[in-house]
């Protein structure tokens, strides 16, 4: 358990995805589903996170409104660690027609930066030490050293993690959730949290798909059955048209808005 964030209130994280919720509906049901975890049944622990949380939506949308500011769209990409995030934004920048950079989150280690920027994408490491997340104060700091007036889109990659990233928003206006064939079934149905806030999920490393047991239509299932609107789609770095589509499915998102 992270030990600044209550990582097992996830349930109460998705009441916060966006500002324009009702507030004091969305903590209502937040101390709801706090009342039923044993595990944070304490009135004052109850308080300390709903003020991490409270703050870190402030700050959220803090940052959605200088994306707004600058027309640059925000994506938040998370997965479990070694699903490919970092692959997909390398394979974007040889197909994709819009500017992008990356704020980068890693417990330590510059190594997903230095890689972005061997492929010439502007990219920020963020390291956060024990946190098993980013938030949207971590996300602010890195934002001051993007170019954001150069961009059009700015990802996010979170920390590896199917867990704690789905309670926090960070303030964007997307999220991707990546689930990597060699991950095995069942990602998505044991952590529904993550593809409750999902957009667009993305199945990736599909070329392995012969060498695994994985029945991939029964996992799209799943997904839809937790949010019955989610756009899905297959990917592999291998098929350049599969990141094309990702690419296309992008652009179309910040034409629309």
């Amino acid at each position: 358990m992270c030990k600044d964030c209550g990582c097992s209130i996830t349930d109460s994280g998705a009441t916060h995805r966006q500002e324009h919720h009702d507030h004091s509906e969305d903590h209502q049901k937040a101390h709801e589903n706090l009342h039923h975890n044993p595990q944070l049944n304490d009135a004052k622990t109850i308080s300390v996170i709903q003020k991490i949380l409270d703050k870190n939506d402030h700050e959220a949308a803090h940052n959605r409104a200088h994306f707004d500011s600058h027309g640059v769209l925000g994506v938040n990409l998370m997965s479990s660690p070694g699903s490919g995030k970092t692959a997909l934004l390398e394979a974007l920048v040889e197909v994709a027609d819009f500017r992008f950079g990356v704020v980068e989150g890693d417990l330590e280690t510059n190594r997903d930066a230095d890689r972005l920027k061997a492929k010439g994408i502007v990219a920020q490491q963020i390291q956060t030490g024990s946190a098993c997340h980013l938030d949207a104060f971590m996300v602010h700091k890195g934002l001051h050293h993007m170019p954001l007036e150069e961009l059009d889109v700015c990802f996010v990659e979170n920390v590896g993690n199917l867990v704690c990233p789905a309670s926090y928003d960070v303030g964007t206006h997307l999220n991707i959730v990546l689930v990597s064939i060699p991950e095995g079934e069942d990602k998505v149905a044991k952590y529904p949290v993550m593809f409750r806030q999902a957009d667009l999920v993305l199945f990736t490393k599909t070329d392995l798909l012969p060498h695994f047991e994985y029945d991939i239509q029964r996992e799209k299932q799943e997904a839809r059955g937790i949010k019955p609107n989610v756009d899905i789609l297959e990917v592999s770095i291998k098929e350049p048209e599969s990141i094309q589509k990702v690419a296309d499915w992008i652009k179309f998102k910040r034409e629309m808005r």
